[in-house]
């Protein structure tokens, strides 16, 4: 496993994130389509020491393009969105990717969805990287285990579930059973908290996450023998997002072997 920190979690300019980021103690981020893009930020990032883990792809998405539009147009558009994005994220070196799903949960915009994942994996897999699916509340796959299921039935070999502990939480769900369900098809990790009913992004223990729940985590992520990352993905509106990062990374070196 290697530990990571989403850098949207920071606000202000990017090449300042990057400063605090390293002073954090942190040697992975996690981008956003759009973030590196000069070769000023990318050689700053370097030389702070920060190698690229995952991007989430899904970000930044043009207007009305989406992997489950009934439009195809549309559809192509959000491919050409992950093809750009995929391949800026391999020249940087990341190793993972992810998406989130689409609002539509029927069966027909299922199928798409279906369809247009498994051709972004495959240009993921091109790319070296790996792709996961987030499980969201409130959107077409709102569980993990759905998310799971969903995953398994397209049954793209490079296609896997990205587990969020805060998602997990307002939904009731064992994140360390979903973790052992999931297995070898588990390719990321989002820790964050909140209060079990909104989509809040505290740090950790801030709200009801407790540290056992936090090991039994870390601990089920051994049983599976996962070697894939584990990132830190707070709220950039936190009173003191800074302050929260740094508690949540002591929280972690805490409660597994990750530093």
């Amino acid at each position: 496993m290697h530990f990571s920190c989403c850098i949207w979690a920071l606000t202000g300019p990017e090449n300042e994130n990057l400063q605090r980021m390293a002073e954090l103690g942190f040697g992975s981020i996690d981008i956003q389509p759009a973030m590196l893009a000069t070769a000023e930020s990318r050689g700053l990032a370097q030389r702070l020491g920060l190698s690229v883990s995952c991007v989430g792809a899904s970000f930044g998405l043009p207007d009305g393009a989406t992997l489950d539009s009934p439009d195809a147009n549309a559809r192509a558009a959000a491919l050409a969105h992950m093809e750009k994005s995929l391949a800026h994220a391999a020249t940087l070196g990341a190793t993972a990717a992810y998406i989130i799903p689409g609002m539509d949960g029927s069966k027909e915009a299922l199928q798409r969805y279906g369809d247009s994942v498994a051709a972004t994996a495959e240009i993921a897999q091109q790319h070296g990287l790996t792709l996961g699916i987030e499980h969201f509340p409130g959107k077409a796959l709102d569980t993990a285990a759905a998310t799971l299921d969903f995953v398994r039935a397209v049954a793209h070999p490079n296609l896997y579930l990205l587990i969020d502990s805060g998602h997990i939480q307002m939904r009731g769900e064992d994140p360390a059973a979903i973790i052992r369900q999931a297995g070898e098809r588990l390719s990321y990790v989002h820790l964050d908290d909140n209060d079990g009913v909104g989509d809040l992004h505290w740090a950790l223990l801030d709200g009801v996450m407790s540290e056992a729940s936090l090991r039994a985590i870390f601990a089920a992520l051994d049983d599976i023998g996962y070697d894939g990352g584990v990132s830190l993905e707070l709220s950039p509106r936190l009173p003191n997002a800074y302050a929260a990062l740094a508690a949540s990374r002591e929280i972690v070196a805490r409660c597994s072997e990750l530093n």
